[in-house]
């Protein structure tokens, strides 16, 4: 009997060498398989951020270049202003200077006008 068992007992040890063998090189292929993937992976991210640098900066030069453009119309628009309201300044002064009493009576007519509209909302909000 004892050597019956002896050979059984090889078998069952070299059944269990195979397994673990087998059972090894699964874990280095998932292993392999694993990395080849991360690699992978690592790649495409690389290749991502290399696409998306060149579009960030141009991205970036476009927003600073709409700011520019904005705030130099900004200026023109203001230098413009300005130069109306110094012309309607000039204007009134040269109306004034050429007109005198007409002048007069007219800002002295704005001005009753105005007091009369002054009075007329300081008794709506007393009735109310």
């Amino acid at each position: 009997m004892e050597t019956t068992i002896k050979p059984v007992a090889q078998q069952a040890s070299n059944l269990a060498d195979q397994a673990a063998d087998i059972t090894s090189s699964a874990i280095r292929s998932t292993q392999n398989v694993a990395n080849a993937a991360f690699d992978r992976l690592t790649d495409k991210v690389d290749s991502a951020r290399e696409h998306a640098a060149p579009m960030i900066d141009r991205l970036s030069s476009q927003a600073e270049a709409a700011a520019r453009r904005s705030a130099d119309a900004l200026r023109e628009t203001s230098a413009q202003l300005r130069e109306k309201a110094q012309r309607a300044q000039d204007t009134t002064v040269g109306y004034i200077r050429d007109e005198p009493v007409k002048a007069m009576l007219i800002a002295a007519a704005t001005g009753a006008v105005l007091m009369a509209l002054i009075g007329l909302m300081g008794r709506s909000r007393h009735d109310a």
